[in-house]
Order: C-alpha cells, then sequence, then structure tokens
C-alpha cells in the first residue's frame, strides 16, 4: 500500500536550508565590504565638509580656525556666532559619524587668540567592522590615510 503524502521530506527541507546557508556564506562578507566602502567614502566626504567649515569660520569670524567641532555646529537656538556657526551638522559637530570618530585638535593660538592651524582624525569606531582605513588632516587639507593604524601628516594623501 503506497502512502500518498503532499509535502516536503525531511531531506528536502534540509538541502533547501543547507542551500539558504551557502547563499548567506557568501553574501554577508560582501555586504560588510560594502558597509566598510560606505563608512570610509562618507568619513572622506565628513573631512571635507569640516576642512570646508573651517575656511569659512576663519573668513566669518576672523577669530582663525574653531577650537572645537563643536564650535562649527548648529546653535541650540537662535542666530548663528563664533560659538555655534552653524556650518556643519550636529551629528557631525558631536565627533561621531557613520561609524567614524573624528578627533579635533586646534594648533596653539598666537599671541592675539587667533588658531591658525589644526588637525582632524577620523578614525573606525570598530576597526575592521566600521572601516579599515584611518585619516588625517590639518590646515592644508590634504586628507592623507593609513591602514595600519592613526593617521598623521607623514602618511600619503588619499585619493580624492
Amino acid at each position: 500500500m503506497g502512502r500518498d503524502s503532499k509535502g516536503f521530506s525531511l531531506i528536502e527541507l534540509l538541502i533547501v536550508v543547507a542551500i539558504i546557508l551557502i547563499i548567506a556564506a557568501i553574501a554577508i562578507p560582501n555586504l560588510l565590504r560594502s558597509r566598510i566602502a560606505a563608512n570610509q567614502a562618507s568619513a572622506i566626504g565628513s573631512i571635507r565638509v569640516i576642512n570646508t567649515a573651517e575656511v569659512t569660520y576663519s573668513s566669518s569670524f576672523g577669530t582663525g580656525f574653531s577650537s572645537t567641532l563643536l564650535q562649527l555646529g548648529p546653535p541650540a537656538s537662535g542666530p548663528v556666532s563664533a560659538s555655534a556657526a552653524g556650518l556643519i551638522d550636529s551629528v557631525l559637530a558631536s565627533g561621531t559619524k557613520s561609524g567614524y570618530t573624528f578627533v579635533y585638535a586646534p594648533a596653539l593660538p598666537d599671541t592675539s587668540g587667533r588658531y591658525n592651524g589644526y588637525t582632524l582624525t577620523g578614525s573606525p569606531v570598530t576597526p575592521g567592522q566600521t572601516g579599515t582605513a584611518y585619516y588625517f588632516t590639518d590646515q592644508t587639507h590634504v586628507i592623507r590615510g593609513n591602514v595600519t593604524g592613526t593617521a598623521s601628516a607623514a602618511d600619503s594623501p588619499v585619493a580624492q
């Protein structure tokens, strides 16, 4: 007497699960690499925005470059000023955006109190997962990169 059963056998279901796992094993690393590439492109874009904001800040307020990233950000309320210039968004002004942390340091002020230089580094929040490259720029606006550790003025410029 034959069994007339409708549905999938256990072997058929195991084969389908195995195929799905193989596809996932191939797709997930590519997805992670794409996310890292997107974060790194965003980091370079953010550094460009900060460099441009610094030039605008310096020419608008006559005090040289800003002393913090927060000074480039938007005011909590009211008009823009030297303490909140509204030149970058509040997320970037906080120092973390798209998997990267940005550390801004002004040069020592001159005798008149003007900041005539700065350095900015961009590092992955979680190296190897949110990014693999480290970035550096200063008042020259040349963006430099390093894949082995924190970038500095001695590193090669990145392709822009």
